[in-house]
C-alpha cells in the first residue's frame, strides 16, 4: 500500500510538472500559458515602473510621481494598538502588486500556467467585437472574464520586505477575485442594484466630461482624480460589469481591468495608498484613485519600457505598433503598479 501511494504521488507530480511546461502536449488552444513564472519574470518585467524612488522627500532616481504623493521627511506612526508612537523617514515608490488577467474562456489562468480552472459554463464564454453587423452576435459589444492576483513582486524576489510598507498584507501570489463567481459582472442590471451611483454617472452627460481628461493624458498629464467614473480614452468606468461596446482590444481590456479595480475600492477590498494621511497604513477609499495606479501589459507582448496611466491613449503605449497579432489570441495580462507611500522605522 505505501509502494502503491508513493507511484501515486510520484505519477500526480509528474502530471503537474507537464501540465505546467509552456510546451505541454495537453496545451489548450484557447488558454496559453503567460510564462510569468519562467525566465520572463526578469526578462518581461517593467523594472523601469518602479522609479522614481523617494527617499525623505528626496527624489533620488528620475521618473515621475503623482502630484498628491507625500512630500514629508520624517514621520511618526503608532506601533499596533500599544499607544507608543515610533519615528521614521518617508520612502515612496512605484510598486508591482497585482495581476489582472483578462479571458475569454472562463476559468482560464494564464498566470498559472494556461490551467482551465472549474468556473462558469459554456454560456458565459467572452468575445471582442469585431463589427457592426445589424442582428449579429459580434454587434453586441465585448465580453470578458477578468481575474485579479495579489503579486508583490518586490517580496516574492526579497528585494522590498518591510512589513510596514505592506498595506495590505500579501507576501505572496494570491488569488483575490474571479469574475466567473461574481454574478454582478455578467450583468449590467445587477451591477446597478450594487452601485447605485451609477445613474449618476453612466449616461452621455457625465461622459462627455471625460474628454477634459482625454486630453491632460494625451498631453502627458496624469488622470484627474476628480472624474473617478472616467478613464481617459478607453471609456466610462460604469456600469461596473464586464460588457463594454468597444471593438479595440488594447482599449477593451485596459477598460475592463480600470473596472474591476474600481469595484474593489467600491467594496473597501483595495486601499489608498498614497498621501500624507496613508503614510502609517493604506486607508478605505471608495472610489478609485486613479493617479495611485500605472498599467503595463504582460501578454500578448510585455511593456517593458514604461506604465499607462489608467485612461492613457494606446498610441501612447510603450510598444505600441502590432500588439496584437491578427488570428491569434485576444486574451490580456496586465500587471498593477501602485504608488505607495510609507513610513519607515528608523
Amino acid at each position: 500500500m505505501r509502494r502503491f501511494n508513493l507511484l501515486a504521488a510520484s505519477a500526480f507530480v509528474c502530471l503537474a510538472l507537464t501540465l505546467s511546461l509552456p510546451g505541454r502536449a495537453f496545451a489548450d488552444p484557447l488558454c496559453e500559458d503567460s510564462g510569468i513564472f519562467g525566465p520572463k519574470l526578469f526578462t518581461d518585467i517593467c523594472w523601469a515602473c518602479l522609479f522614481p524612488i523617494r527617499v525623505s522627500g528626496v527624489q533620488i532616481t528620475p521618473g515621475k510621481a503623482p502630484e498628491k504623493s507625500s512630500k514629508k521627511v520624517f514621520c511618526i506612526c503608532q506601533k499596533g494598538t500599544s499607544g507608543i508612537y515610533t519615528p521614521g523617514i518617508v520612502t515612496a515608490m512605484w510598486e508591482p502588486s497585482r495581476i489582472i488577467e483578462n479571458v475569454r474562456k472562463p476559468g482560464c489562468s494564464p498566470t498559472l500556467g494556461g490551467v482551465t480552472l472549474p468556473l462558469g459554463s459554456k454560456r458565459t464564454y467572452g468575445r471582442l467585437k469585431q463589427g457592426h453587423q445589424p442582428g449579429s452576435e459580434i454587434n453586441q459589444g465585448s465580453f470578458y472574464h477578468t481575474h485579479y492576483y495579489a503579486f508583490p513582486l518586490l517580496q516574492i524576489l526579497d528585494l522590498y520586505t518591510p512589513t510596514k510598507c505592506n498595506p495590505d498584507g500579501y507576501l505572496d501570489v494570491d488569488i483575490i477575485s474571479f469574475t466567473e463567481i461574481d454574478p454582478t459582472w455578467g450583468n449590467a442590471t445587477l451591477a446597478f442594484f450594487q452601485h447605485p451611483e451609477s445613474a449618476a454617472v453612466a449616461n452621455p452627460v457625465a461622459r462627455a466630461a471625460c474628454a477634459a481628461e482625454s486630453a491632460m493624458l494625451a498631453a502627458g498629464q496624469e488622470p484627474l482624480e476628480t472624474l473617478w467614473w472616467c478613464t481617459g480614452t478607453w471609456g466610462g468606468i460604469y456600469p461596473l460589469a464586464g460588457h463594454t461596446s468597444t471593438a479595440d482590444m488594447n482599449r477593451t481590456t485596459a477598460l475592463i481591468s480600470a473596472r474591476l479595480i474600481s469595484q474593489q475600492h467600491r467594496r473597501g477590498l483595495a486601499r489608498r495608498t498614497m498621501g500624507d494621511e496613508n503614510l502609517c497604513r493604506g486607508s478605505i477609499y471608495p472610489t478609485i484613485p486613479k493617479s495611485q495606479y500605472k498599467l503595463n501589459q504582460f501578454i500578448p507582448k510585455a511593456q517593458t519600457q514604461k506604465g499607462m496611466w489608467l485612461g492613457e491613449h494606446p498610441y501612447q503605449w510603450d510598444g505600441r505598433t502590432n500588439r496584437h497579432v491578427p488570428g491569434t489570441q485576444v486574451d490580456t495580462m496586465y500587471m498593477l503598479w501602485r504608488w505607495t507611500d510609507c513610513c519607515s522605522k528608523l
